[in-house]
């Protein structure tokens, strides 16, 4: 009885290291058909006969090598792919693949014999095939469990990057804004008290968001509706010095956007372009659809600057780069542009999502 080969077992190891659900055992059998179809050719090939025969040996030597499989699973679980290679390591593997390939041998020569009446073992020439493609099993089983794994671990390690990221943009957002938005308030108590109580209750306000979003994303029409009051704010600090305008395709609205994207970009010009000059400064604010692609820019007609000196003066568009990257891979890239007295333009580029906010 010859075995098949290796390679084949790659989908149900893969699919055993995900976390067990109620349709596990479906992508199991679906992984090893490819094995069994294989295993059934190379007896028919070698031993010639009906077709049903060979199936029927095939099926029950791969369901053994399944079993065995699940296992190997668990032997991997005992044996952590390690940083640095160790002799243990190594040693708990050659033990591992050694007592798989003896085991599947073993069993299906008794499971056989069992049904033929008659206890039979494989030919002395046949035992050393059998076992080197049992270890080629085993290492593939195993090859499969760590990958997956270690897939598994950078997708947890990619969540926790944009939770941080979130976290940092949450935490520069209040400092800063805080002192400019009480310094503000205080300004304007002794001269408009009505107007201080005013800014003070939507400072509340906007802070109490900031400080309540968790969500990873959001949908943008919560974004602009948080922009809109942190510039109602702003605007009592810079009076006629800051002016803005918002175009939002109405398909944009309930996209779903990573969440401050649109503030970091906003602040940023803010306190690139408003702050350092007397002149009004202008902020255009604009999110469209362009195919399969959502477009959020904010540009201005400010003191400007070159973008790898906003970036390294300030965190906020570094953070949002590299949370962009976190939450969307390739699939998303912010984009700057703008030179002293040309002004400044950031403009995100997401997939378009108008799903459900996360």
């Amino acid at each position: 009885m010859i075995p098949a080969v290796p390679s084949a077992a790659d989908d149900p190891a893969s699919a055993e290291a995900t976390p067990a659900r109620g349709w596990i055992w479906v992508q199991l059998a679906i992984g090893w058909l490819p094995v069994w179809a294989l295993y059934s050719s190379m007896i028919l090939s070698m031993h010639g006969g009906p077709a049903r025969p060979a199936m029927l040996i095939a099926a029950r030597a791969i369901g053994v090598a399944a079993v065995l499989g699940v296992l190997v699973l668990r032997w991997t679980e005992r044996w952590p792919w390690p940083r640095h290679l160790s002799a243990g390591f190594v040693t708990g593997h050659v033990v591992g693949a050694s007592m798989f390939a003896a085991s599947w041998m073993m069993t299906t020569n008794l499971f056989e014999g069992a049904l033929n009446g008659r206890l039979r073992f494989t030919s002395p020439a046949g035992v050393v095939p059998f076992l080197v493609i049992g270890v080629w099993l085993y290492l593939a089983v195993a090859g499969v469990s760590y990958a997956a794994r270690a897939t598994a671990r950078a997708a947890r390690a990619e969540t926790t990057a944009a939770r941080s990221q979130l976290a940092a943009l949450r935490g520069q957002l209040n400092p800063h804004f805080l002192f400019n938005a009480l310094h503000t308030v205080v300004q304007l108590i002794p001269v408009e008290p009505a107007r201080a109580s005013d800014a003070a209750e939507q400072l509340a306000a906007l802070l109490r968001t900031a400080s309540d979003e968790y969500r990873d994303l959001v949908p943008f029409r919560d974004e602009r509706a948080f922009v809109e009051r942190y510039l109602a704010l702003e605007a009592l600090r810079f009076g006629d010095r800051l002016r803005w305008r918002l175009e939002v395709d109405p398909r944009a609205e309930e996209a779903v956007v990573p969440s401050f994207v649109l503030q970091t970009l906003v602040e940023n010009a803010v306190r690139h372009g408003a702050a350092p000059r007397e002149e009004p400064t202008t902020l255009a604010l604009t999110a469209r659809i362009e195919g399969a692609e959502l477009l959020i820019e904010v540009s201005d007609n400010g003191a400007g600057a070159e973008p790898g000196a906003v970036e390294r003066g300030g965190t906020g568009l570094r953070r949002l780069r590299e949370r962009l990257a976190a939450l969307y891979g390739d699939r998303a890239a912010l984009t700057a542009n703008g030179g002293p007295a040309r002004g400044f333009t950031a403009t995100v580029r997401l997939p378009f999502d108008p799903g459900s906010d996360g």
